[in-house]
């Protein structure tokens, strides 16, 4: 079996994380027997996106059928558009977040969503928001993971030496772009400030520095309004870090159990409360990895391919 995946989430010196998740159900996906995995990527924008459907053609309407992918698989809406331009026996889409909450591109993925062969969805929450009844009725649940070779334990006082950060401080964790509105970076700032904690956070950092950050600190603070999925939170389960998370995305699922998190909607006296409380150890850790191993790039890669194999055969029926 030959597949193509195609993102518009190209990383840049900005943005090096961007797309991450992508790369890692990719490399997961060329683990397992049966499959060859190509990947193609191009930056954001509608000039990137004209730019891809131009690109895409060219390499592949040249190539006989034998050279051709059998599946085209898309990562978000828009890029469902360019990825038509590569013939397929069978065409899939997962959608990510914005795809379907943001009302422009709502629009382009309602539109594209009747010519995929399969959909899916990175949460069960997201996938009931698809734009179309018959999209939501037979949507798939397809979420990346998280990779659980790098986001592993490390000793905090380790991770903070690699950081420059002071061995004894008290240090919560951000772990998105500031400038991601939904991501409510002023909640995290107000629980940091409020338990007298420096508050760390994630933008322009390099994926494989990520875990380093999240070793770092005492506790991973997720006051997110929405989320498509929330591999923030598996990440930190991953590594054993204390987890404080708003109940959107995958976040009540993974929590679950989990004790030393906490998945309430946010309310700045209990985040607070729950924040003191991991601080007041003097290095706290959780039991989180066996929660984040239910959903690790490879168990996720695996139901992708059980998923391709299965629209395969009805393709051929």
């Amino acid at each position: 079996m030959r597949a193509l995946v195609i993102s518009d989430m190209q990383p840049d010196a900005a943005n090096p994380q961007r797309g991450r998740f992508v790369r890692d159900q990719v490399q997961a996906l060329r683990q397992l027997d049966g499959v060859e995995v190509d990947l193609i990527e191009f930056p954001p924008g509608p000039r990137a996106l004209a730019g891809a459907a131009r690109a895409l053609a060219r390499r592949y309407r040249r190539r006989g059928a034998a050279q051709r992918p059998d599946i085209v698989h898309a990562h978000f809406g828009l890029t469902a558009w360019p990825a038509l331009a590569v013939p397929a026996r069978l065409r899939a889409l997962t959608v990510h977040g914005t795809d379907v909450r943001h009302p422009r591109t709502r629009v382009a993925t309602a539109a594209v969503l009747p010519l995929m062969d399969l959909v899916a969805a990175v949460s069960q929450e997201l996938a009931e928001q698809l734009p179309l009844r018959s999209a939501r009725e037979r949507a798939l649940v397809l979420p990346c993971g998280v990779d659980m070779e790098r986001f592993r334990a490390l000793p905090r006082l380790q991770a903070r030496r690699e950081l420059g950060l002071a061995p004894d401080s008290r240090y919560l964790l951000f772990p998105a772009d500031p400038a991601r509105r939904e991501k409510r970076h002023d909640r995290a700032l107000a629980v940091a400030d409020a338990v007298g904690a420096q508050l760390l956070s994630l933008g322009s950092v390099a994926p494989e520095r990520v875990p380093w950050w999240v070793n770092a600190a005492d506790a991973v603070l997720v006051p997110s309004e929405r989320e498509g999925f929330g591999l923030a939170v598996l990440e930190a389960l991953a590594c054993d870090v204390p987890v404080i998370a708003t109940p959107v995305g995958i976040h009540p699922q993974a929590l679950a159990g989990v004790d030393g998190t906490l998945c309430v909607p946010y309310e700045e006296a209990s985040w607070r409360a729950a924040a003191a409380e991991v601080l007041s150890q003097a290095d706290p850790r959780i039991a989180g990895r066996d929660a984040a191993d239910r959903y690790s790039a490879v168990r996720m890669a695996e139901r992708v391919l059980v998923a391709w194999r299965e629209g395969l055969d009805r393709s051929a029926q």
